[in-house]
């Protein structure tokens, strides 16, 4: 891959709003959607996208200007400590100066040395062996080279992908499957089960960025859109229900919405705004038994004024005065 500088047109120098606002711009440019003639488009996403994950992070852009991973975010090996030229056991180590380090190899055979002075380790096996007390020969690394590594020790898996979907209340109730398109363009199908809850994540297996040692993984993080009239707590639901004046002091059957039909409620006379009636399985799907829905009334006056109400009213607050607000003096 190339460097993640040149692939966002940044220089290295860039601060992190600038790193942001060239991904953004790059992302419209590239995106699939907008080159659905181009083959290469979603390849070119891709790599916009790993260029960002690196640029974008502060702690991968450090290790990254340090060297200590590449422009995929794998680790670089940077061999064995104590190993540099510039240490004591490079310079000798008590065997003399010749006795020097300088390139390691990997192959069927394992980690080996390429060159190397008299005495002391005749290869790097028998130096991994001096150091690790036989680690060539035991039993894990058996079939192996003598040192016990192969160049599958040295692959890291596939990286996941991260996505969003977001859904109706009623399709969290009922459960549903979603075609999602991911950052590389490519697109899945995702099941969503019955009752999952805003902000969880559905994760597919193997079906993220392919890497030397595996495929990742896709995370969908699932968003439920806000409903016009229901809240949901937990597994059950909320509903502000307004009535009539007349319905809270006379009472009466008021229909109350749920996600699968309205429903009748018997509202008893003299009932006061704000309370709570719970009509019982009418909330979200759950292990077990489904939520509730608890109904708050409210009384809703008329729009308009009414002088008839307003007579009726000033002569009640004279001949039945009350204090609803006694408990809050």
């Amino acid at each position: 891959m190339r460097d993640p500088y040149e692939v966002l047109g940044v220089k290295k120098n860039a601060d992190a709003a600038a790193i942001k606002s060239a991904f953004r711009k790059l992302a419209k440019k590239l995106h699939p959607d907008a080159n659905k003639n181009d083959p290469k488009a979603a390849q070119r996403f891709a790599e916009l996208n790993s260029a960002y994950e690196i640029l974008g992070a502060e702690d991968k852009r450090k290790a990254y200007d340090r060297g200590e991973i590449d422009a995929e975010g794998k680790p670089k090996f940077r061999g064995f400590e104590g190993f540099g030229t510039g240490s004591d056991f490079a310079r000798g180590g008590g065997r003399g100066p010749e006795f020097n380090f300088e390139h390691f190899s990997f192959g069927p055979e394992g980690a080996r040395r390429s060159s190397g002075g008299p005495g002391g380790f005749s290869n790097f096996d028998d130096l991994l062996s001096g150091m690790f007390g036989g680690f060539g020969t035991t039993s894990r690394t058996r079939g192996r080279g003598r040192s016990g590594f192969e160049p599958e020790d040295m692959e890291f898996p596939g990286r996941d992908v991260a996505a969003e979907v977001t859904i109706s209340l009623n399709e969290a109730a009922k459960g549903t499957t979603r075609r999602v398109q991911l950052p590389t363009g490519k697109e899945v199908d995702v099941k969503i089960p019955a009752g999952l809850g805003d902000g969880k994540q559905i994760r597919l297996k193997g079906q993220g960025l392919p890497g030397p040692g595996g495929t990742g993984d896709v995370l969908i993080t699932v968003k439920v859109a806000p409903h016009p009239y229901f809240v949901r707590d937990g597994d059950n639901l909320r509903i502000d229900v307004p009535i009539t004046l007349y319905e809270a002091v006379l009472g009466g059957k008021v229909r109350v919405p749920t996600l699968d039909g309205a429903v009748e409620l018997n509202l008893p006379a003299g009932t006061s705004s704000g309370r709570t009636f719970r009509i019982t399985g009418k909330g979200m799907p759950a292990k077990g038994k489904p939520g509730d829905l608890y109904a708050t009334v409210r009384i809703a006056l008329p729009d308009t004024s009414d002088r008839e109400l307003e007579e009726l009213m000033r002569k009640w607050q004279q001949q039945r005065p009350y204090d609803p607000r006694t408990d809050l003096k």
